[in-house]
């Protein structure tokens, strides 16, 4: 006699290997965990996106205390503004290299980063540099995750013609190269004023159309649920709706492609800055102090290495960042998870 068990396939999970986690995570603790915890739980258990942060945090906090911001003093003594005599050349004078191991001992010295051809300080210009670009990814990164996520909420609520004639304007941004107009814009801010922010705001005004295709599939998914239903019956407004219902509930998607719009947006600056034009001297970001000193790249090369380092560094950083966003809203994109389901699917 056969047992009718035996006929179960031993592949078929009850829980996916996320959510068995999360329940054990939830039976361990007293109290019942919201959702908030488990997707920081989640994002804890992201290695990548966990050094990513302590990265970012670090390169932020060295850069914005070290030369000082909006009128506050920082704790380095030298201005990146400052000319001065260059010494030995302008060589760096941080060495990280033990004597036992052939270097010349662990020291900081008086110019850390090296000097630039008028003796200016370049660890103060890379981390003014740094400031500027990271205050720029994120203005740039969140004024266009806002307005792509308004105008994909509301044409994927509204439809019709708000959805084509949104829709049409979309396209029309993504037709032309971002590059090329994105300088047009950079040269208009330069004309109107050595002011990054301004550069900024205008450039968010370009980088809003992918985000608001992805915000206008899910609410168009969404806008058919029971909640948004009872919603509209109870008389609510479409505007009421809208940011209090569905764009809570595509908070996921917002938030990843906004950390990935900010790294997107650190590139773009940089590209333009790097072409003449982005930011402009006086001021300074990473893009513009590669674009000054790319001909000491053979002489010097440290001119050219330490901004590109800051902005390999930080891209890299916020697109890890990114990815553990995504896998902590939704495991089932997590490598980990996936190939746990291809192992089970071929047992």
């Amino acid at each position: 006699m056969t047992n009718p068990n035996d006929n179960v396939p031993t592949t078929t999970s009850v829980l996916s290997v996320a959510e068995a986690e999360d329940a054990a995570l939830a039976k361990s603790t007293a109290a019942p965990r919201s959702q908030a915890r488990i997707v920081w739980g989640r994002f804890l258990r992201h290695r990548a996106a966990t050094i990513s942060a302590v990265v970012l945090i670090v390169l932020t906090l060295l850069s914005f205390t070290s030369v000082g911001f909006f009128g506050i003093p920082g704790w380095w003594p030298k201005d990146y503004r400052a000319a001065g005599d260059v010494v030995n050349g302008g060589v760096p004078t941080l060495s990280l290299i033990p004597e036992w191991l052939g270097g010349d001992g662990i020291r900081i010295g008086e110019h850390p980063f090296g000097q630039e051809n008028t003796g200016k300080d370049y660890f103060a210009l890379t981390m003014m540099g740094t400031q500027r670009s990271i205050l720029l990814g994120l203005v740039l990164g969140i004024s266009s995750t806002v307005i792509g996520s308004i105008i994909g909420a509301v044409a994927g609520y509204y439809r019709g013609w708000v959805d084509s004639v949104l829709m049409r304007i979309t396209d029309l941004f993504i037709v032309i190269p971002l590059l090329a107009l994105a300088a047009v814009v950079g040269q208009i801010a330069g004309n109107i004023g050595e002011n990054p922010i301004l550069l900024a705001f205008m450039l968010s005004l370009l980088t809003w159309t992918g985000l608001a295709r992805l915000v206008r599939g899910e609410v168009l998914s969404l806008r058919e649920r029971d909640f948004v239903l009872a919603a509209r019956a109870s008389g609510a407004g479409g505007a009421r709706i809208i940011f209090r219902h569905l764009l809570p509930n595509t908070v996921g998607v917002i938030a990843v492609n906004a950390t990935f719009a900010i790294a997107g947006a650190i590139l773009l600056e940089s590209s333009l800055s790097f072409l003449g034009f982005g930011v402009q001297p006086p001021e300074t970001s990473l893009g513009l102090l590669i674009s000054q000193y790319q001909g000491s790249f053979t002489s010097r090369p440290w001119l050219f290495w330490w901004p590109g380092m800051m902005i390999l560094a930080i891209a890299l950083s916020i697109n890890f960042l990114g990815d553990g966003i995504r896998d902590a809203y939704d495991p089932r994109q997590s490598r980990s998870v996936r190939r746990e389901i291809k192992r089970r699917n071929r047992a």
